[in-house]
């Protein structure tokens, strides 16, 4: 059963949606930017239903000044209250659940790990931004040498490349700067580190290796870190088929941890 209702960060009146089931986990959906619960083409409500169907209560909601709800819109930086009062709504609404598990991606990944978890019990961070100011303008190396990895693998790509339909003096420019050191981790991403550093619960890092969202994050990162789950050919929002069977498999696997 699905049903919206409303709640309060602050003065603020915010709108939620709970995907009911019978489970004593619950997972909670973080928006990232100025994305609205329902996700692109409603994939944020499709997946809740998946979810929900496999047992476990699913909130989502908009935080302030974003979709259905009250208040300004800030940036990911600022959205502590907004997570704190998502998780309250949640255990009011759903009063039989014990543990929460909460899922962002890009920078409301990124929000979680800077609040320390929010209170959570377990956390699916994907594709966490790392980015600041405007380092956001420029792809990372990391993320230039995976795409041309990616190309290398593409026949249509090298016979453009052969036939002269590829323009040089932009290629060439994108290949020095794949040729460019890492740069060192970000404030933010140094800050990320410490906000979960404490955290107790499961963890899993999911990284699309089509995205450079997820690879800039992996460059300011433990490579070796054994939370890091990698899904080959997968964007930015796991919109391919392939990808969101897998993104549906890892959620369910933290879910279960948290049990």
């Amino acid at each position: 059963m699905r049903r919206h209702f409303l709640f309060l960060c602050g003065s603020a009146q915010l709108v939620g949606t709970l995907d009911s089931a019978p489970g004593k986990v619950g997972l909670l959906i973080v928006t990232g930017g100025n994305e609205t619960r329902s996700g692109a083409w409603a994939g944020q409500a499709q997946f809740a239903a998946q979810i929900a169907a496999a047992g476990y209560p699913v909130l989502r909601f908009d935080r302030r000044g974003c979709g259905d709800s009250e208040g300004v819109n800030e940036e990911f930086r600022s959205t502590a209250p907004d997570l704190a009062a998502a998780i309250e709504a949640f255990r009011a609404e759903a009063p039989h659940i014990a543990r929460i598990v909460a899922l962002g991606n890009c920078d409301a990944a990124s929000a979680l790990m800077l609040s320390g978890g929010a209170g959570c019990d377990g956390l699916v961070l994907s594709n966490p931004w790392t980015f600041e100011g405007d380092a956001a303008e420029e792809a990372p190396p990391e993320a230039v040498r995976s795409h041309y990895r990616n190309r290398l693998k593409d026949l249509g790509a090298i016979k453009r490349l052969l036939s002269g339909k590829v323009a040089i003096g932009p290629l060439v420019k994108s290949l020095l700067s794949a040729t460019k050191p890492a740069p060192a981790p970000s404030t933010l991403a140094q800050d990320m580190a410490a906000g979960i550093a404490g955290f107790a619960g499961p963890v899993r890092f999911l990284i699309a290796e089509r995205d450079r969202t997820g690879i800039a994050f992996l460059s300011a990162w433990d490579k070796a870190d054994d939370r890091i789950r990698r899904c080959p050919n997968a964007t930015h929002s796991f919109v391919e088929a392939d990808a969101r069977t897998w993104l549906l498999d890892q959620t369910l696997a933290v879910l279960g941890q948290a049990t």
